[in-house]
């Protein structure tokens, strides 16, 4: 990914945050000489210095096996964006842009289909997304349990390499800064007033990260 040095981060912290925040990435890999997309909720495991993504994709979906064939992949999470208005310069002599935020990651992939593993990953996944559905998951027929989990690969990426890129107009003045945070602030895509908290939490603008 290509990173101007304004807007790298190389804080392990601020990029495992922001993809907890925003668990439904793509996942990218090569099979035949071409890539191959799958997008997937998933959960971020911490083990000392090691990181480690969780998952699972339909049985019918073939990009499990093109991973047992081609393990090395790419996982894109993607948070907000939005177009920023050269109206929130100073100077006229300035042109359009997009803020957004992204963290990459390369690994190595393993599947897995054995009940047990599967089991395992889901107690994961569950209350990460909706703990509640763990009481319900439990009173479900074992014949149904069974069922769904045979539809299901698991998958876990060993991750070697992050990539983090926060291109939120830190190259701009604090005041301009503080413009773009006001006109996107309003706006009702939560995908445009999500990047102005992105901003703020950036410690952007004038209020010191306050938005």
């Amino acid at each position: 990914m290509y990173i101007p040095e304004h807007f790298r981060n190389e804080d392990l912290a601020v990029s495992v945050g922001f993809m907890r925040a925003n668990p439904f990435a793509i996942l990218v890999s090569n099979h035949q000489g071409g890539p191959f997309a799958t997008h997937i909720p998933v959960v971020i495991r911490e083990f000392g210095e090691n990181l480690t993504i969780r998952g699972h994709v339909a049985k019918a979906n073939p990009h499990w096996q093109y991973l047992q064939s081609e393990p090395d992949c790419l996982m894109i999470f993607h948070g907000p964006h939005a177009y920023i208005s050269p109206s929130n310069y100073d100077a006229r002599e300035n042109v359009p842009t997009w803020n957004y935020g992204a963290v990459h990651t390369y690994g190595t992939a393993t599947t897995y289909g054995e009940p047990a593993q599967l089991l395992n990953m889901l107690e994961d996944l569950i209350p990460t997304f909706e703990a509640a559905y763990a009481q319900q998951w439990e009173t479900l027929s074992e014949a149904y349990k069974h069922r769904m989990l045979n539809h299901i690969v698991g998958l876990e990426i060993s991750v070697a390499k992050i990539e983090a890129k926060f291109k939120l107009s830190q190259n701009r003045t604090k005041k301009e800064q503080q413009q773009i945070i006001d006109s996107l602030s309003s706006a009702s895509d939560s995908a445009v007033s999500g990047t102005a908290r992105l901003m703020c939490e950036h410690a952007l603008g004038l209020n010191k990260g306050k938005g």
